[in-house]
């Protein structure tokens, strides 16, 4: 179904919001997008395709309690990403969570992380899970839970290459991880954001394929055509970013990610599994 008023997007121009849109308006569903500049290239191309543009920024409450007044629902996600790191995502989220409460939202549509209410002491996994808890509080909400994303991988994938291709990351090359291609982060958003039932229990944590790295390294290879292999990386490479330190620590502490793949398929029937990712991304390269 879709819905006669529009739905608002926090974070359209990004991959991940922008996933989002696309999924809502290819089930013809009008879209109200929040940005800060709307002279931006990103944000301009929103504007071509029919999508609203409005002015506003998570930090100003006046920006934001106006254009939420009358949506039928609201996309958030946040970011760690910036000088404030995870205190500044947490603030601007619990600042959203009741920016939405006071317009009167009658659903919110959260993209936390996978494992955010476990406890794992990832400090962007706790700032996330306070962003999941005062949604809780203050207006109805569907958490969407993603796992590892497959995007993390693209830079490693250099299409111009022929020769051996080494795929590397701080984790053992045995050890399972569950991951996600971010157009299934938005088709499973705009599902839930049409059809407030569709998450049953309110929350989801999605993935749409578990693979060791070894194993991973095999698909790419797969369908690159070239040969792949993988390469554990000590966690110190990752300087003194204790944030991604931790992450990377939790994923051996199997299970870490807990992925609902029977809920996943049933809000993205098509879902994508690294092969088809790869795929995906092998395609987009040779085009452009």
């Amino acid at each position: 179904m879709t819905h006669t008023q529009p739905v608002a997007v926090i974070g359209a121009t990004g991959h991940q919001g922008g996933s989002v849109v696309d999924a809502l308006l290819a089930e013809g569903q009008t879209v109200r997008a929040f940005v800060r500049d709307p002279s931006s290239a990103s944000a301009r191309s929103l504007g071509d395709r029919g999508v609203e543009l409005v002015v506003a920024d998570q930090e100003d409450d006046a920006s934001l309690d106006q254009p939420l007044r009358d949506v039928a629902a609201l996309f958030l996600m946040t970011t760690f990403e910036g000088p404030d790191g995870t205190e500044g995502e947490a603030r601007r989220g619990i600042r959203v969570a009741d920016a939405a409460a006071r317009a009167g939202v009658p659903h919110v549509v959260y993209s936390s992380v996978g494992g955010a209410e476990r406890g794992t002491g990832i400090p962007h996994f706790e700032s996330k899970r306070r962003v999941e808890q005062r949604l809780a509080e203050v207006v109805p909400t569907t958490l969407l839970r993603p796992t590892f994303f497959m995007e993390n991988l693209a830079p490693q994938l250099d299409g111009a290459g022929h020769g051996e291709l080494v795929l590397r990351m701080p984790v053992p090359g045995d050890v399972a991880i569950q991951m996600v291609a971010v157009r299934d982060i938005g088709a499973a958003a705009a599902r839930a954001l049409l059809d407030r039932a569709a998450v049953g229990g309110g929350a989801v944590e999605l993935a749409g394929d578990e693979l060791t790295m070894d194993q991973a390294a095999e698909r790419v290879g797969a369908v690159l055509g070239r040969p792949t292999r993988y390469e554990s990386l000590p966690v110190e490479v990752l300087g003194d970013d204790e944030d991604m330190m931790a992450m990377f620590r939790w994923f051996t502490t199997v299970p870490a990610y807990q992925a609902d793949f029977a809920l996943t398929r049933q809000l993205v029937p098509d879902v994508r599994d690294l092969t088809a990712w790869v795929a995906d991304v092998t395609r987009a390269g040779a085009a452009a």
